[in-house]
């Protein structure tokens, strides 16, 4: 197994290779670990009874997924990573400015997913909590330092042996008594409910600046429609299916929430030694995303400023020092994990909206899907250096977001005036893609004549 060669550049054609189908199983697997079912504790956490999470789990399912799809879509028409791709709307140097939180949502999930990870294992590790962390970042940097070909092997079977353990745990989570009035239409409060399905929208946006990667390197004559519907199919299931287990068992178990990892495998008697391995396992697979995602939005950001040459030795460094600090960050969530989470899933959603509404309408609505790649990766080129339109309508959405904000840490008073109802990602959603659209149709926006690089 060879470290993987391509970083940020173009996948030539000669180097394409795989099937649409393919994309099924990566995002099915993505979804399949233990933080996909915290995720999924939350709307319970909220108040929300087990209908109206499972409800606004599933409709925010649907409606997220279908902006990462559309990123994922893309891949193969342009041949390079989502967020540099990024460049043709912010410009060259100003998409600098979305990939700075973009890298810092990619580091709260590894502290999400390592924390479970560890306190899962804490009961049966002969090893301290802080070296079940130091385990499993050394794991997920060996894991990532090969790249997209092994990620997609590991998620392949990860997503095969997800369907058989998460089969047996949904029927023995159904099996487990919960209190009376969980599946009943009554006790519908609709600030709660968009919370809810902000959560689970939130949850598959969060793919969007990587999902991309894994799709460029699919021939460029792949239909786009199949790679759209693989991608959304695999990612709903998954995601949709893991959190309302989620939901079921933080109210079927008392004390769920505090060792998700731990009182899933419990559910399997005898066997919960085999769960454990296997949550670990899940857990450095998807970390590998999110390790892979850091390190291609680092070289996005330094090599406008020097032009990098990104052997495996280069590679390996920068993995391992994402991993350290990664690692590093794990002790911010291990007082209050659900608390952390829960205001990271919000945080995510108030910088990760504004920047897909900008970047699906520049690329459906404004180019049709046509760019110039060799101006992609050049400063001087058709898209400049910066595009003040960009990363203003980008500011100006966050900006206007924080009046509407409702979190723990946070609410604001259009947010209080309205009941507590968070309209925040709807503001994300339309401010930034009218204002970009009009200001570009304003300036004009010059449709490029070159062809992609071969």
């Amino acid at each position: 197994m060879q470290v993987e060669k391509r970083s940020i550049d173009f996948i030539p054609e000669a180097e394409r290779h795989g099937h649409p189908g393919s994309l099924f199983f990566i995002w099915f697997g993505a979804n399949m670990n233990i933080t996909t079912i915290a995720s999924g504790v939350l709307p319970v956490v909220l108040g929300l009874n087990l209908l109206w999470s499972a409800v606004a789990l599933l409709l925010g399912s649907l409606i997220g997924a279908l902006f990462m799809a559309s990123h994922s879509a893309q891949g193969p028409k342009l041949g390079i990573p989502q967020m540099i791709q990024s460049r043709a709307q912010f410009g060259v140097l100003g998409a600098i400015l979305p990939l700075l939180f973009v890298m810092l949502i990619y580091l709260g999930f590894f502290v999400s997913n390592t924390l479970l990870a560890a306190q899962a294992i804490a009961a049966v590790s002969p090893l301290p909590g802080s070296a079940n962390l130091y385990l499993i970042g050394a794991l997920c940097f060996v894991v990532a330092l090969y790249g997209y070909r092994l990620i997609h092997r590991l998620q392949k079977l990860l997503s095969l042996l997800s369907l058989l353990v998460f089969l047996v745990a949904t029927l023995l989570a159904l099996a487990l008594p919960v209190p009376a009035g969980q599946w009943s239409a009554t006790g519908f409060e609709l600030p709660k409910f968009l919370a809810a399905l902000s959560i689970a929208v939130t949850w598959q946006l969060s793919y969007a600046p990587y999902v991309a990667d894994y799709s460029r390197y699919l021939p460029s004559a792949t239909s786009s429609a199949r790679v759209f519907w693989y991608s959304y199919a695999g990612t709903v299931a998954g995601g949709t299916w893991m959190m309302i287990l989620g939901a079921i068992l933080s109210v079927a178990i008392g004390g769920f929430a505090d060792n998700v990892g731990g009182h899933l495998a419990a559910l399997f008697g005898p066997a919960a030694i085999a769960l454990f391995v296997f949550i670990v396992y899940g857990q450095v697979a998807i970390n590998v995303f999110n390790l892979y995602g850091a390190f291609m939005s680092s070289v996005t950001v330094i090599e406008p400023f020097a032009r990098l040459r990104v052997t495996p030795r280069v590679r390996g460094l920068f993995l391992l020092v994402i991993s350290l600090v990664a690692t590093a960050l794990c002790s911010l969530g291990q007082d209050d994990f659900i608390g952390f989470f829960l205001n990271f899933i919000f945080f995510m959603s108030y910088f990760l909206i504004p920047w897909t509404a900008i970047n699906l309408v520049d690329f459906y609505c404004l180019r049709k899907g046509v760019y110039c790649v060799q101006d992609i990766f050049d400063a001087d080129g058709r898209y400049g250096r910066v595009n003040w339109l960009a990363c203003g309508s980008f500011v100006l959405a966050i900006a206007l977001e924080v009046p509407f904000m409702n979190t723990t840490l946070y609410t604001g008073p259009v947010a209080t005036a309205l009941e507590g109802v968070d309209l925040a990602w709807l503001v994300g959603l339309l401010v930034p893609a009218l204002a970009y659209y009009g200001l570009m149709k304003a300036r004009g926006t010059a449709e490029p004549t070159l062809a992609p690089p071969s």
